[in-house]
């Protein structure tokens, strides 16, 4: 896989970190906009690039925790087709978290799965406990997570 010219792939890091700063004071609306400026930067075709499929992941971690479910599903999609995401337990996690607000349920219930699969329930815990009861509900022998208390609060 070819790799990126060093000043791209510097600023990507840098316009990324301070998107991320963003998105952690819930800024969603300023961490998108240079999310995407960090997007712009990357050559064609941009999902050819590992860069794109941490880009998009922040893109989608934003749309979801902003409440844009829409978006974060279509960005989390577009992800699938980057490097290294098909497996991914947090890419499969927020777009099946968007599909199931969304209320796709075939296909949360699939995405939910390979996180599940892929990562336990464990991955689950600092999640709302409404998306590993939807996967219980689908699936059997799906267990809690080791600190099932944080699911009834």
């Amino acid at each position: 896989m070819a790799e990126l010219a060093n000043e791209i792939h510097a600023e990507i890091q840098r316009l990324c970190a301070l998107g991320d700063k963003r998105a952690n004071a819930k800024q969603f609306p300023d961490a998108l906009q240079i999310y995407w400026a960090a997007w712009d930067l990357l050559p064609e075709p941009k999902t050819e690039w590992e860069a794109a499929t941490w880009i998009l992941a922040a893109v989608g971690d934003s749309n979801f925790l902003g409440g844009d479910y829409v978006a974060g599903r279509d960005n989390l999609s577009q992800a699938m087709h980057c490097p290294n995401a098909i497996g991914n337990p947090f890419l499969h996690l927020r777009l099946g978290q968007c599909q199931l607000e969304l209320q796709a349920f075939d296909q949360a219930a699939d995405e939910l799965m390979r996180v599940y699969m892929g990562g336990g329930a464990d991955i689950f815990e600092d999640q709302d406990p409404k998306y590993l009861r939807f996967l219980q509900s689908k699936a059997k022998g799906i267990e809690t997570p080791k600190k099932p208390w944080q699911f009834w609060k």
